[in-house]
């Protein structure tokens, strides 16, 4: 069975703590954002070791290992968006389907070894690259095409509020 696709617009976590998953996106300083990114890697390594990672726990919900995989490539979008804020002014980002990538790719058949190192890999240099980042570079702007704001700061916060939600969509999910 298909998954249905998220069209829900989750800027609003940028405002008020997630009901959800707890996260809060102010709750932290923003120099945080490179070791929270590192730390929540920690936990897909967990998860990833469970033997039953590709099994979906409903016929409508990723596996572990589709989440995974989903935050790799989450990671690598937001690598090149964080390019984009800090080397043009102003720039719009591409759409990016995840639904799409998740069936062309085919998520649920990759090897959860090579999907664990490959999803440290892009965290730790997506953190590296938010590491680099100081003082007035946090308010550089760029938009998404359906016209909402983002600054560096926001959208650090928004992408960690992003790998700890589905982070915790796989803790929570009964297998």
């Amino acid at each position: 069975m298909i998954i249905e696709p998220d069209t829900k617009d989750w800027t609003w976590v940028l405002e008020r703590p997630c009901h959800e998953c707890g996260f809060d996106a102010n709750g932290f300083p923003v120099e945080q954002i490179p070791d929270l990114i590192r730390e929540n890697t920690h936990g897909w390594s967990e998860a990833l070791a469970d033997e039953d990672v590709a099994v979906r726990p409903a016929p409508t919900v990723w596996s572990t290992l589709e989440y995974a995989c989903h935050v790799r490539d989450v990671h690598r979008i937001f690598d090149s968006r964080l390019w984009l804020l800090l080397s043009d002014d102003d720039p719009t980002f591409e759409n990016w389907d995840q639904d799409a990538t998740a069936v062309a790719d085919d998520y649920g058949s990759q090897d959860p070894a090579t999907v664990e190192i490959e999803l440290i890999e892009a965290a730790g240099q997506t953190a590296g690259r938010y590491a680099t980042v100081h003082g007035e570079q946090w308010h550089r702007r760029g938009r998404r095409s359906n016209g909402s704001v983002f600054t560096v700061e926001t959208l650090g916060r928004y992408h960690l509020h992003d790998v700890s939600h589905h982070l915790y969509d796989v803790r929570s999910t009964p297998s």
